[in-house]
């Protein structure tokens, strides 16, 4: 997972960028994404979006997220599960992004169980001894049957929004731990999410009964695994019981190891790979054309 890179890789990726581990934390959330050049970060005009922090009541309390989308008309509505380090600025940036192809975009905070967004102002801030430890109670509460509750509730709030079409599909993005929920909201409410993409997701094949690989037959939705490939180097089967999970289920399935580590989706991850990150957004958009 996100708190499994190896210092190896870490280093590596820094290192093509120019920076040490130091001077990345040091850099903040900001600067480093304004230094990246790729589709992810393309800038659009000030009036192309609207946005708005909400609160969305769960089964478990109430949630707060970041939601997203073009100023005129109603799209197909998307919900964006982060990675360990939660909602931030980083998957603002790219919510903001994504709403300006035509989406309305639900950026959600995993850990509202605990405290409001932003747990963590960057992916850095996670990666000290303290954030480690800040996230793990965190963590801890994010259980199959929760993220199932939570996926209900922000389809019935995407559904509520006029900047959504319920004629359309709703859409499913993921990163890292994040991967897994994708699957897990289109087993919850498979009527209505009909796409999901998982990037670099963690624990998307275990050995339990509830593992995302074994949910597929319960939705009705069409998916993307990007796959890592330190990731794959340490469950190389992985990919292979994916493929057929997807194809016993009869589930539309784009199963790839990409030629990135670990978190090369994510703008403010030291594992960011400005082409394999452009790759896998471009993999997504044709996904989603499909809601």
């Amino acid at each position: 997972m996100c708190d499994d890179f190896t210092a190896e890789a870490e280093d590596g990726n820094l290192a093509r960028r120019g920076l040490n581990r130091r001077e990345f934390a040091a850099l903040g959330a900001s600067a480093a994404l304004a230094g990246c050049s790729t589709s992810i970060m393309k800038t659009h005009p000030a009036n192309s979006v609207q946005e708005r922090m909400v609160s969305i009541t769960t089964a478990d309390g109430v949630a707060d997220a970041f939601f997203v989308h073009p100023a005129k008309g109603s799209h197909p509505g998307v919900i964006m599960w982060p990675d360990i380090a939660g909602l931030r600025e980083a998957k603002k940036i790219m919510a903001r992004t994504l709403a300006a192809e035509g989406y309305a975009v639900l950026v959600v905070n995993p850990y509202y169980r605990g405290e409001p967004a932003p747990v963590f102002e960057s992916f850095a801030a996670f990666r000290t001894p303290e954030g480690q430890a800040k996230v793990e109670p965190l963590r801890a509460a994010l259980t199959p049957e929760a993220i199932s509750r939570d996926a209900a509730a922000y389809v019935a709030f995407l559904d509520e929004q006029k900047a959504v079409d319920r004629k359309r599909g709703i859409g499913s993005n993921g990163y890292c731990m994040g991967g897994p929920f994708t699957v897990r909201a289109a087993a919850a409410v498979p009527t209505r999410v009909r796409a999901a993409a998982s990037f670099h997701g963690a624990g998307l094949v275990t050995d339990k009964a509830d593992s995302p690989h074994r949910l597929l037959a319960r939705t009705q939705a069409s998916f993307l695994f990007a796959i890592a490939r330190n990731d794959d180097a340490k469950q190389p089967a992985q990919k292979s019981e994916l493929k057929q999970a997807a194809a016993a289920a009869g589930r539309p399935a784009e199963v790839e190891v990409y030629p990135a580590d670990h978190g090369w989706c994510v703008p403010d991850s030291p594992a960011w790979d400005p082409d394999a990150a452009d790759k896998a957004w471009q993999r997504m958009l044709t996904l989603y054309a499909t809601l």
